[in-house]
């Protein structure tokens, strides 16, 4: 795996790049970064030309000035992929990684050969993410917003690696799955910006989510680039019954459970998310 820096859209991105064949950009959640896809890259690498960044405010890229959402990673993502001389590719994403996708989407379709999603939030969850049962369940979204978050959370390295980590093994179904990088996750949102940068996601996107809660949500247009969504059997945070209105924002959509897994299906089965990347992108002949 090759690490690189490239200057897009007025800042320095870190990504990882490894194999060769059909590019196809990995788009990471929270609370993760590029590592969180390792274990898939080396199922992938013998096939496709793997691009993992870190999203502006995470890992070793730059930081946002303020909230930074969706939109903006879209556009960084596309001038990265100028900056690597890639015009066509496929994409993987999760979580915020398919909160960008979406707009990514919508704003240069040509350039994309398809999309592949696991757990994500679209419009369709609606007012589901705020119901009484659900709320418990979404505090952390406007603790993120609170300006005293990042300092607290980032208080010590331990405090860090605590909030970090109840996250990663609570949002599980396989909750040792990130056990041999919780020290790495925890150390790398303990670095300077890192905490606030994620966060800057959730200030971003406060607005639009409490629109689509409200049923205010603008009505966009569906997405007609080939879609491909395995979602979790166990996901705490977003049921797989919420992905019944997946169809009005994907117009070619390929819907899948995907069993036995929590919210981080390429942590704790990386061979069958591989397997699944890759049967997707075959089927479309991207590979």
């Amino acid at each position: 795996m090759e690490h690189l820096t490239i200057s897009a859209n007025g800042a320095e991105f870190h990504l990882v790049r490894a194999g060769q064949g059909k590019p196809l950009l990995l788009l990471h959640g929270w609370p993760e970064f590029w590592l969180t896809w390792e274990p898939v890259m080396s199922g992938l690498s013998d096939r496709f030309m793997l691009v993992a960044p870190d999203l502006r405010g995470f890992g070793d890229s730059d930081k946002p000035e303020g909230a930074y959402g969706p939109d903006g990673h879209a556009v960084d993502m596309l001038a990265v992929m100028d900056g690597l001389g890639i015009d066509r590719f496929g994409v993987v994403g999760h979580d915020v990684g398919g909160a960008v996708m979406q707009p990514l989407a919508r704003r240069a379709p040509e350039r994309l050969a398809g999309l592949f999603f696991f757990d994500f939030v679209y419009p369709g969850i609606g007012a589901r993410m705020a119901a009484p049962d659900r709320l418990n369940h979404i505090w952390y979204q406007s603790f993120h917003q609170m300006e005293m978050a990042p300092g607290l959370v980032g208080a010590s390295r331990e405090s860090c690696l605590l909030y970090i980590a109840h996250f990663l093994k609570g949002w599980a179904h396989r909750n040792d799955a990130f056990d041999d990088v919780l020290d790495a996750f925890g150390d790398n949102f303990f670095k300077e910006g890192n905490l606030a940068g994620g966060f800057a996601h959730y200030r971003a996107s406060h607005a639009g989510r409490v629109a689509m809660m409200k049923g205010e949500a603008p009505q966009l247009p569906p997405i007609f680039v080939p879609t491909c969504v395995r979602w979790a059997e166990h996901d705490p945070l977003f049921p797989y019954e919420w992905t019944d209105r997946l169809g009005e924002t994907f117009a070619e959509l390929d819907l899948a459970m995907f069993p036995g897994v929590g919210h981080f299906p390429h942590r704790e089965d990386p061979d069958r998310a591989a397997a699944e990347i890759a049967g997707f992108f075959q089927r479309i002949g991207w590979s």
